[in-house]
């Protein structure tokens, strides 16, 4: 469980500033071990990933765009504007 972890939420605490104050969307997700299935392990190394904090790209750079990346960028901005900063995506099992 990643709640004790002082460490770790000061890490993302930072992080969720710096995203925030620079328009960076931001999600949280419900279980980082589901998460690590959906993703993957590393083709490198074949490892299980460190998937605490995944940078997404911008759907809006070059003219390229993904829809699914468009509908995470829309829900972010729909929740900020309920205020919802940093807004938890639940995984599907």
């Amino acid at each position: 469980d990643d709640e004790g972890d002082i460490a770790l939420q000061i890490h993302f605490t930072l992080i969720q500033a710096f995203c925030c104050e620079n328009d960076i969307d931001i999600v949280r997700v419900n279980d980082v071990a589901k998460l690590s299935a959906i993703v993957g392990p590393s083709e490198e190394s074949g490892e299980t990933r460190d998937l605490h904090c995944i940078l997404i790209t911008n759907p809006n750079e070059d003219g390229w765009k993904d829809p699914d990346l468009e509908k995470l960028n829309y829900f972010c901005e729909e929740r900020r504007n309920v205020n919802d900063w940093v807004p938890t995506i639940a995984l599907p099992d």
